[in-house]
């Protein structure tokens, strides 16, 4: 159900994007309705999904998206929170995850029970990249190599290991039944991380059972449990390029990776993006990835958008600096932290690691890697480590 948000600037629409996949058609529709019922940005955020602020005709803007396919459930539109590898099925990685997305969403949107997960649960499907899996999914499905090469794929419950599916087609199975676990458990609780010492234990331990059972089903002992599998990749995956520039495909086509000012796309430059008429991924880190491109096009494309704001410079102080609203948009905010971010950037001081600027303690919109945050308090910014 397509249910906004009331904020000081006025209506705020969260849309949920799977894995970050928005059609041309779709992004053109986000952009005309931006322009014409809200505030002229689409705004990205930390979980690849986008949102409409400054709504002035709810109704409207409710119709459009509805049509475009972009709010596909009546019931179960607030629990589908899937990120995956932006990249999969193109760049890299050990397994093309996109079917299994649309699948997983299908899934979940089929099981009535999971209704009742909170909102800011989140399901994780990483190709081995180990980009998705080194975030804040609260259940996640790892592709990684074995020993002998073959591709194995662990399942990661707050980033702890607690097994590894038979094969790629289980994945959907183990994830929902994580999800209901977690229902049963701990009804109340909004994720993982909110669970008491004892709940997080007995939800690990029957998901380690169930896991356990299903090999020995087949006749294949699990090798352990890998906890803190992540932890010799952590320095590689935290210091991992943005996916800013031009990025040659594994089908021979090209992907252009970019970012703009605050990752608030400006609805004329989404129009702009949507006319290219190829697939674009959001990620969560705020890029925007146009896929598919011929050599030719893909030239056109930068030639034509770079002047327009999308930057293509993966060295852009703007693939490492982020915001929250702030004031005047949140009642929340202290300050208004867009206009300060950008004059931060614009004084051309170094920015050396990623930064989020945020206008009171709740901390809207902070990335899950460690990060400097510039909070807004009563007296100023106080800059603390995340």
């Amino acid at each position: 159900m397509f249910a906004p948000h009331a904020a000081a600037d006025g209506a705020l629409a969260r849309i949920r994007l799977l894995g970050g996949a928005i059609t041309p058609e779709q992004l053109a529709t986000l952009a005309r309705v931006s322009a014409d019922h809200g505030d002229g940005f689409i705004d990205l955020t930390a979980r690849a999904n986008v949102q409409l602020r400054g709504i002035t005709d709810v109704d409207a803007v409710a119709s459009e998206l509805v049509d475009a396919g972009l709010v596909p459930s009546t019931t179960h539109e607030k629990v589908r929170n899937i990120e995956v590898s932006p990249f999969t099925g193109r760049v890299g990685g050990l397994l093309d995850l996109r079917p299994v997305v649309r699948r997983l969403d299908e899934a979940l949107r089929d099981d009535a029970e999971l209704s009742a997960l909170s909102g800011r649960f989140l399901f994780g499907l990483d190709d081995g990249h180990a980009d998705i899996a080194r975030g804040n999914c609260d259940v996640c499905a790892y592709a990684r190599s074995a020993a002998d090469g073959s591709v194995t794929v662990d399942i990661l419950i707050d980033g702890e290991d607690v097994g590894s599916v038979g094969s790629p087609v289980d994945v959907i199975g183990a994830l929902l039944a994580v999800a209901h676990d977690l229902l049963d458990i701990a009804p109340g609780a909004w994720r993982v991380s909110d669970l008491a010492p004892r709940e997080r234990s007995a939800l690990i331990e029957r998901s380690r059972r169930r896991l356990d059972e299903a090999h020995a089903q087949d006749g294949h002992a699990q090798d352990g449990h890998a906890e803190g599998v992540l932890a010799d990749d952590r320095v590689a995956i935290e210091a991992a390029a943005p996916r800013v520039g031009w990025f040659d495909q594994s089908d021979g086509n090209v992907l252009l990776g970019a970012v703009v000012e605050l990752g608030r796309l400006p609805a004329r430059l989404a129009e702009f993006i949507a006319a290219v008429g190829a697939p674009v991924v959001f990620t969560p880190d705020r890029e925007i990835l146009i896929c598919d491109l011929g050599e030719g096009v893909a030239e056109t494309v930068v030639r034509v958008l770079a002047p327009m704001g999308l930057i293509f410079d993966a060295s852009s102080p703007w693939t490492q600096v982020s915001a929250c609203a702030g004031a005047p948009g949140c009642a929340h905010g202290q300050a208004p932290v867009r206009v300060d971010a950008v004059a931060r950037v614009e004084s051309g001081g170094p920015v050396a690691e990623r930064e989020h600027w945020v206008g009171c303690d709740r901390g809207c919109g902070s990335p899950p890697q460690p990060h400097r945050r510039v909070e807004a308090t009563e007296s100023g910014y106080r800059a603390t480590r995340r």
